[in-house]
């Protein structure tokens, strides 16, 4: 009996190491200075790392404390929203969420708002109408038009194609405002080319080995497939290691992805990627760091603070 009691405390106690270190780091590098904290979808994509670089780089200017924590994955909503709460209970100063559900996410935000710890909301925005439901706020929003990044890739495509041709689309989670919102700009600009068809929609959420196996088995379905817009650069690297392992020319399929990964645009150098949306990561999370103190001193900040995005390219992609 006390051999199983043991266990289940050894059980417990990791788990509860798990919620609590799990793709964390921490630095109290300025006793008696605010602590902010990020808090990413995963730190598992190059993309989140840039994030954290940037808020380090700014923490680091401005003195103060910085903590970075991130669920395993990107899916991993409910171990996302234990991280906030356990930084609640630490009563950090403030908190910058990129949330992995838009909705999911909307009671710790409540938390933090009767804690009096400001949200700042990066990236994915939070959906609006259920924090007013729920009579919770964020401080801000930080972040890039993820619609019209959507739309640049959907306009891209279709001049690439001249105007006729059979698209595929990998889309990250279904129902989180990131996926969705680029989902729909990319079909809002694909639409002004009548000739063009969208063959099939699937997700693969966000990850690069679903990217592989779900485009592995689009290329098997519809072998005569010209085009693929996958919402993450993960999704479209997978799709490129797909199309390489079916034996097919990279330059047969037009591959654009979506977030300018340093391997996304090395892949566009090199031919076998054409094209992919950059948002600057690293500018968010420098920016999410900026207001945070800004908040923490009483100064008055805009409700949207905007990233510009930009198409890039093998015409532009050595700028």
């Amino acid at each position: 009996m006390n051999r199983i009691i043991t266990q289940r405390i050894t059980i417990v106690l990791l788990i509860t190491l798990l919620v609590f270190t799990s793709f964390s780091c921490y630095k109290e590098e300025f006793p008696g200075r605010p602590t902010v904290a990020l808090v990413v979808k995963t730190l598992n994509n190059p993309f989140f790392n840039d994030m954290q670089t940037g808020a380090e780089d700014m923490a680091r200017e401005l003195e103060i404390n910085l903590i970075v924590q991130a669920a395993e994955r990107e899916i991993d909503v409910e171990q996302q929203v234990q991280i906030v709460e356990n930084l609640i209970q630490r009563q950090v100063d403030a908190i910058m969420l990129t949330p992995s559900g838009s909705r999911e996410v909307v009671p710790v935000i409540a938390n933090a708002n009767n804690n009096n710890i400001p949200i700042i909301n990066l990236d994915t925005k939070v959906d609006a109408e259920l924090l007013a439901s729920d009579n919770a706020y964020v401080a801000t929003f930080i972040g890039s038009d993820n619609y019209q990044g959507g739309y640049l890739a959907g306009t891209f495509v279709g001049e690439q194609l001249n105007g006729v041709g059979k698209v595929a689309i990998l889309e990250g989670i279904p129902g989180h405002e990131t996926a969705d919102s680029r989902q729909q700009g990319f079909l809002s600009g694909i639409s002004e080319f009548p000739n063009i068809e969208i063959v099939t929609s699937q997700t693969a959420n966000w990850e690069r080995n679903l990217g592989y196996t779900v485009f592995q088995n689009i290329l098997q379905s519809y072998n005569d497939v010209q085009a693929v817009f996958a919402a993450s650069d993960l999704m479209a690297l997978g799709a490129i290691e797909a199309i390489s392992a079916s034996g097919r020319n990279p330059n047969d399929i037009l591959v654009v992805g979506f977030d300018a990964h340093s391997e996304a645009v090395d892949a566009i150098r090199r031919g076998v990627m054409h094209a992919t949306i950059a948002q600057n990561p690293y500018e968010i999370g420098r920016a999410g760091v900026e207001y945070a103190y800004k908040i923490l001193n009483g100064e008055e900040i805009p409700e949207n603070i905007n990233v510009e995005i930009k198409l890039i390219t093998q015409d532009n992609v050595d700028e």
